[in-house]
């Protein structure tokens, strides 16, 4: 459990962050580090709040472009009445699987593993697809680190040095490996070339634009957050890679995409301050 916050305004900014990230009810054990440890790449791009949940906005609106993704989110969850939900438990695997102990990561594992292999249906032109197919997988894990990599160098450390970033998505290709993905890129240029090959797999039709809808006009929990909640999602908007950012329609304007990004740098600040460790 997370540690208690004083009633100030820096506590309630950081009680709300963390119920953002699903982070107030996970305990992590101690002089057990898990999968990556203090000087891993992992710690170092996971432990900001801003730039993931900006990250983690992107992913999910790249991972919806794959018909077999959109269809297990659409036919397989309750995600027209607890979008929220669904964010902060993706929230809550990441930062149990970066951060828990052994036991943690691996119980964490096996309860995604678990739901992925009751996932299963037809798509609308009776292909039929199933959430723990490798590929698939894959696809979901390449979303994910592409677009945390990119948020923590756009808005956190532009200087981290390709070395370290191949690093990163080396340490996250394990964890792709026990939830069951294989041939995992590890390397930018993997990652590039992954993503460039699915590309003409990707469709956006009418149940895409219905879920993204839904995502990006899920209201605030609280008046605190409503503005915080915006900028993040408006900054997940605007970190999508132009191709995507087509597919979806989503284009921000250069003057909006510019205030957008000094909101992000500005809230990153924030939060940083709110849940520094007292």
């Amino acid at each position: 459990m997370a540690s208690p916050r004083p009633h100030t305004l820096r506590g309630a900014i950081a009680r709300r962050t963390e119920a953002m990230l699903g982070a107030d009810d996970v305990a992590f054990a101690d002089g057990d580090h898990g999968l990556f440890g203090p000087g891993s790449a992992s710690w170092r791009v996971h432990g900001d709040f801003a730039s993931m949940l900006i990250g983690g906005v992107a992913a999910l609106l790249m991972q919806m472009l794959h018909p077999q993704a959109l269809a297990g989110v659409w036919d397989h969850s309750d995600w027209r009445r607890d979008m929220a939900g669904r964010l902060r438990r993706t929230a809550r695997f990441v930062g149990v699987a970066t951060y828990g102990s052994s036991a943690q990561v691996e119980a964490a594992v096996a309860r995604v593993r678990r739901i992925h292999a009751s996932v299963r249906g037809v798509l609308p032109d009776d292909t039929p697809y199933a959430a723990d197919e490798p590929a698939l997988l894959r696809w979901v894990h390449a979303c994910e680190v592409d677009c945390f990599l990119r948020a923590h160098l756009r808005y956190r450390d532009p200087r981290m040095t390709g070395a370290e970033q191949d690093r990163y998505l080396a340490e996250q290709a394990r964890l792709a490996r026990m939830l069951g993905a294989e041939d995992v890129p590890e390397t930018r240029d993997a990652l590039a070339r992954h993503l460039r090959n699915v590309r003409p797999e990707l469709r956006a039709d009418a149940r895409t634009r219905e879920v993204s809808r839904l995502m990006l006009a899920q209201p605030s929990p609280s008046l605190l957050t409503a503005p915080v909640n915006g900028v993040l999602l408006r900054a997940g908007v605007d970190l999508l890679p132009p191709w995507a950012k087509r597919m979806h329609g989503l284009k921000l304007p250069p003057g909006r995409a510019a205030a957008v990004r000094l909101g992000a740098l500005g809230l990153g600040s924030v939060l940083r301050w709110a849940t520094a460790p007292r």
